[in-house]
Formats: C-alpha cells, structure tokens, sequence
C-alpha cells in the first residue's frame, strides 16, 4: 500500500475532478459520499467540493446523514452510550434511499428531501423538496456509510487508525470507538471506497493507493 501525501485542496480538487468525469460520462447524477469518522472531518471535505463542482459547471447539493438519523427512541432504545446500536440503527438508510438517493437513479425525478429530521431537537426539520437538475452532484458526508447497500457513483473514505481516532473524539463521544473499530474489522470500508485517505492528521492527508 503506497501512501502520497496531499493537500486538503488538492484533494477536494481531485475528487471534484472524479465526480465530474462520471457526470460527463453520461451519470444523470452522480452520488458521492464522504464516509468517516467526525474526527476526520468528513463534512470539511464534503463542504470543499462544493465550489470546484460549481466551477466545472454541476449544480451540487450538499446533505449531511446526521440530518437523516431515526429518532430518539429508535437510537436511545439500548441506551444513550451503547456503540452497537450506533453502528447498526441510528442512520435511517430506509429514509436516504427514498428520499436522497433513489430519486437521483437513472430515470429518477432528481426531486429531493434535503433533511428528514433535527436530532438535537428530536423532531422533522420539515424541509422542503429540491430540484437537482441533470449533470447535478449530490455530496453526503457522515460516518458508516458504506456497507449498507446504498447506491453512490464515487465513495470516498476517510481512514484514520485506532490512536489517531481515540486522540482525537472528545471524551463523551468516547463511546463510538467500538462501533468504528468493528466497522473497519466488519465492513472494511477502505477496500470497498473508491478512493481511501488516510487522515491521522485531518489537515495533512494522505491517498492510499496500490
């Protein structure tokens, strides 16, 4: 496995290039998900590709799976700390697919709900419908993504090993790291992910290639 350092821009630059490669190619859309660990900042990345998309002429929607979680008494059955119930129930894939990911299949209505529901506040965020017109990119960030048979064009991973992941999760989120370490042991995301980037350090990643 090589390892080539790269610039956070220059990375954003190259999945963007990805991403529009695939439109051109004929993708009606193209679904790119930025799977990781908060720690690893997959939301910095995903936010980053919006400009340069733009700039090579696709219209982008930008969707965060912490807005699609089930509610609170679905994720809190087992407890408020309870690492298997986050790996395996609190994103609502049902409600992704349906409502994000499904309609932008080919033939699809590109007619999609940007948030189902504020986990915060445990309620519907009752968000309009948006158009993503033809050629258009939809960018998801959020951690356990992969592995759960949802459809995306270019899926991208951010791997950070185990010392790296626990220095840098906040102590009450502490709780998660078993449920990232089976994910990795289980899922084994950066083989699945079209591209892996190592993100020890989320400022100087790293392309894992070969």
């Amino acid at each position: 496995m090589r390892v080539e350092p790269i610039s956070p821009e220059r990375l954003a630059a190259l999945v963007a290039d990805r991403a529009a490669g695939i439109a051109e190619g004929g993708a009606p859309w193209v679904r790119v998900a930025v799977d990781g660990a908060a720690a690893a900042r997959p939301d910095a990345l995903a936010d980053a590709l919006v400009d340069p998309l733009r700039l090579r002429g696709h219209p982008v929607l930008r969707v965060s799976a912490a807005d699609f979680l089930r509610p609170a008494s679905i994720r809190l059955e087992y407890g408020r700390h309870d690492a298997d119930a986050f790996h395996d129930l609190w994103l609502d894939d049902g409600a992704l697919l349906r409502e994000v990911l499904a309609p932008l299949d080919p033939g699809g209505s590109g007619r999609v709900l940007p948030s189902l529901r504020d986990a915060a506040a445990d309620r519907a965020t009752r968000a309009p419908y948006v158009e993503l017109a033809p050629g258009g990119v939809l960018v998801l960030d959020g951690p356990l993504l992969l592995g759960r048979w949802l459809p995306f064009e270019l899926t991208v991973h951010l791997a950070m090993g185990p010392a790296a992941l626990a220095r840098r999760t906040p102590p009450d989120e502490q709780w998660t790291l078993p449920a990232f370490a089976r994910y990795a042991e289980e899922t084994r995301p950066g083989e699945l992910a079209d591209l892996t980037v190592k993100t020890d350090d989320p400022r100087h990643p790293a392309l894992l290639t070969g």
